[in-house]
């Protein structure tokens, strides 16, 4: 028998965007409640590279660490 794919709906797309745009209004909200020196670490220093970095190379890892499917 032959196992089919479920492919992504829009559903699954707009909870995704939902998630996102609730981490990004979290993270403005927290860094807004930071004390001002606080804040000047985060905005004016490469902290905020080095997030997205990381981030970036920790998606592209799952990527390629992915395993194919079986046949």
């Amino acid at each position: 028998m032959v196992e089919q794919r479920r492919s992504v709906g829009w559903r699954e797309v707009l909870v995704v965007a939902a998630v996102a745009v609730g981490i990004v209004l979290g993270a403005a909200i927290l860094t807004s409640v930071l004390p001002t020196d606080a804040q000047r670490v985060i905005f004016h220093t490469p902290l905020l590279i080095g997030v997205l970095i990381a981030g970036t190379a920790l998606v592209l890892w799952r990527i390629a660490a992915r395993r194919p499917p079986e046949p």
